[in-house]
């Protein structure tokens, strides 16, 4: 069966709570509802007939004194589906979406032993920033 790539809205909910495998942990209905509810916030995913596959997001970051940026926050896709061009397929409607709504600059941090997503956006001619220092506070780096 093809894997069809899209944006999800609202009536895609039941969809995302339903993923197995796709998401780091069990995705809560109130935070679903409210992130699939935003025009800021964008979550594609991948589906192979009804199963959920695949999940890429990110947000819109505004601030006062600057174009609108775009943030990618995460990117999944369930094991067996792995290694397929999924991924950079998420990415790519990703990076088409944040442009659409506006976005200048996109951006994106992965811990630096994850040869698999820095080999994916080598792939997509994402340019790899050295010398940057993530620091997090409430455990919000824990995954």
């Amino acid at each position: 069966m093809e894997i069809t790539i899209r944006r999800l809205g609202p009536e895609d909910a039941a969809a995302v709570l339903a993923s197995e495998g796709v998401f780091d942990h069990p995705c809560r209905p109130d935070q679903t509802r409210a992130f699939l509810s935003r025009d800021d916030h964008v979550l594609v995913g991948a589906f192979d007939g009804a199963r959920m596959v695949g999940m890429a997001s990110g947000m819109v970051l505004l601030h006062p004194d600057k174009a609108p940026a775009f943030f990618v926050s995460e990117v999944g896709t369930a094991e067996s589906h792995r290694k397929r061009g999924i991924a950079s397929r998420l990415v790519a409607l990703l990076l088409e979406t944040a442009r659409g709504l506006g976005c200048e600059g996109i951006w994106l941090a992965t811990e630096a032993d994850n040869a698999a997503a820095r080999a994916l956006y080598r792939r997509l001619a994402a340019r790899e920033t050295e010398g940057i220092v993530v620091y997090d506070w409430d455990g919000a780096m824990d995954g």
